[in-house]
């Protein structure tokens, strides 16, 4: 949410793009990841949220959005981020990428242990917004 509000006060338009990645194991579907962004951005007038089930830099194209923005939290996510630049800027040279530094408040958030914490019962009130805790408490105890 950091990354999508600093963004959206500098681009005149975003697209927050739920992607699939077929190598993760979801807690929530697409569908419901969906839904949860769709409610969060509301917000931001110029925020808005699709699926992508396939490549990235293939939907950029197709929508004509010609800036990749990605959010960085440490060195591990620069590497991996930068790498993954470079392979998308050979699949299309057309797409740009940009990297956001998360605030240092989010640097070691990471949604594994969030999860891992909310699965225990955990308070993770401080790193997600209302609807994740009431999704994560859904999800985890049912009923």
């Amino acid at each position: 949410m950091n990354i999508i509000q600093r963004s959206a006060s500098i681009f005149d338009e975003i697209t927050v793009i739920v992607a699939e990645n077929r190598h993760k194991k979801y807690l929530f579907s697409s569908q419901e990841r969906l839904e949860l962004i769709a409610g969060l951005i509301k917000p931001w007038k110029n925020v808005s949220v699709t699926l992508c089930t396939g490549l990235i830099v293939d939907f950029l194209a197709e929508k004509k959005i010609p800036v990749l923005i990605r959010g960085i939290r440490g060195g591990g996510d620069f590497s991996y981020e930068f790498e993954l630049s470079l392979m998308n800027r050979a699949l299309n040279p057309g797409i740009e990428t940009v990297f956001f530094t998360t605030d240092p408040q989010y640097f070691v958030i990471r949604s594994s242990a969030i999860k891992e914490l909310a699965s225990f019962g955990g308070d993770v009130t401080a790193m997600v917004p209302e609807p994740v805790i009431r999704a994560l408490g859904e999800k985890f105890n049912p009923g």
